[in-house]
């Protein structure tokens, strides 16, 4: 079985990388995508395939595609132009006869009102259209997401937020790859739509809890209003577009979009998610490291 994973030099695909040869895929039945193949150069030295695959440029998608028995479509991140983007790939996947292609999507997509689901639900719609062999992997969000806000509560002592007592049912990219990993080998799985997400989900007082515990300080959460939210976001320094952006995330995370998790990722991977304070943990190790 050959394996294309796009968008392999990003955060995510490149962990689907790795976990592909963790779970037994040989590095020559792997290629790995990526606008600049440059960036890819680590892996190509470990004997994977490495091809260019950028969703403006179709002739790049259906020659990367050719012979390739599965697909892993990594939303891109051109907020607006993902739909037309992802079409290019969808249809080149069906072209070239892929027996199955999945796709990166958001939890409850097809209902949820939260701002970023638009873009997938339309590219859910586009894969139902055009007929490709698919799964969706509905993403809940990345614990990393949070990385920031950790950092940021190093020196002040404050997570700031307008989400109540919303919860998230966050997990790390690890998990969310190995789940990819393991729906790109397994046989079946076509036809599904999995909600995935870890197996706690939190609320932005635990976020707090649990920083303070990796941060060795007292860590507390403001719950702000939306207005106040995109006052501070601005007095931060973002736009004040930006600003409405996270406060509308803020927001369906307050009502309850992201709060949802059935134990589907952890069945998946063979294993529990890993648990909030585990995954901060790893994130500040890294950022101190990395200083």
């Amino acid at each position: 079985m050959t394996i294309l994973v796009t968008a392999a030099s990003g955060n995510l695909g490149r962990l689907v990388v790795e976990a592909l040869l963790a779970r037994g895929a040989s590095p020559a039945d792997v290629i790995a995508g990526a606008r600049d193949t440059a960036k890819l150069a680590d892996l190509a030295a470990r004997g994977i395939r490495t091809a260019v695959v950028d969703y403006d440029q179709p002739d790049t998608v259906a020659a990367a595609l050719e012979g390739v028995d599965a697909v892993l479509l990594v939303s891109g991140t051109a907020f607006g132009e993902r739909v037309a983007q992802h079409r290019t790939v969808i249809e080149a996947a069906k072209a070239a006869g892929v027996a199955k292609l999945a796709y990166t999507s958001g939890p409850k997509a097809s209902t949820s009102d939260l701002v970023l689901m638009p873009e997938h639900r339309g590219t859910e719609e586009v894969i139902a259209e055009v007929g490709v062999p698919a799964v969706i992997l509905r993403n809940n969000w990345y614990t990393e997401n949070y990385a920031q806000d950790v950092a940021v509560a190093a020196s002040t002592g404050v997570i700031a937020a307008a989400t109540g007592t919303g919860r998230v049912a966050s997990a790390p990219r690890r998990d969310y790859a190995e789940a990819a990993a393991v729906v790109l080998l397994e046989e079946g799985h076509v036809g599904e739509v999995y909600e995935l997400g870890g197996d706690e989900p939190w609320t932005f007082a635990e976020l707090a809890a649990a920083a303070s515990e990796v941060l060795g300080r007292e860590v507390a959460f403001a719950d702000q209003t939306p207005q106040e939210r995109i006052a501070s976001l601005i007095e931060a320094g973002l736009d004040e577009g930006t600003a409405g952006f996270v406060a509308a995330i803020d927001e369906g995370i307050a009502r309850g979009d992201l709060a949802e998790s059935d134990g589907t990722l952890a069945r998946l991977i063979g294993r529990p998610t890993t648990p909030l304070v585990d995954a901060l943990r790893d994130l500040v190790e890294t950022q101190r490291a990395a200083a």
